[in-house]
């Protein structure tokens, strides 16, 4: 179980601009293993559009998967910053603080910051 988990990309979110994002939770049917991962697209329209991708694709490798809530993410990747804020209707608000922590891992370089904006 562990090696596919870890195969799993933390981030896959757009090299630019602003989009909706969501916050997904992994986890191991029947396991205690777990891992939150950052899924963020232009091309979906609604924030369910980016679980309903996502869902299959973990259920294929095994695992059940949990939307925590949504925001957006605008990404500028000229200046090399990520703001995080906002939130989905239909799942509620995402801890942006963790999908924070989970961008740093991958954006190290960046300066990463959140807020509960609207806009």
């Amino acid at each position: 179980g562990g090696t596919a988990m870890a195969a799993v990309r933390d981030v896959e979110i757009d090299p630019d601009g602003t989009f909706k994002y969501i916050l997904v939770r992994l986890q191991c049917p029947g396991g205690e293993e777990q891992r939150d991962i950052v899924r963020g697209t232009k091309a979906a329209e609604f924030h369910n559009h980016i679980f309903e991708k996502v869902n299959p694709e973990m259920e294929k490798l095994g695992y059940e998967c949990k939307c925590l809530g949504g925001g957006k993410i605008d990404h500028n990747s000229k200046d090399k910053k990520i703001r995080v804020f906002g939130l989905s209707t239909g799942y509620g608000k995402a801890d942006h603080s963790v999908t924070v922590e989970i961008l740093k891992k991958v954006y190290t370089d960046y300066e990463i910051t959140w807020s509960d904006d609207k806009k």
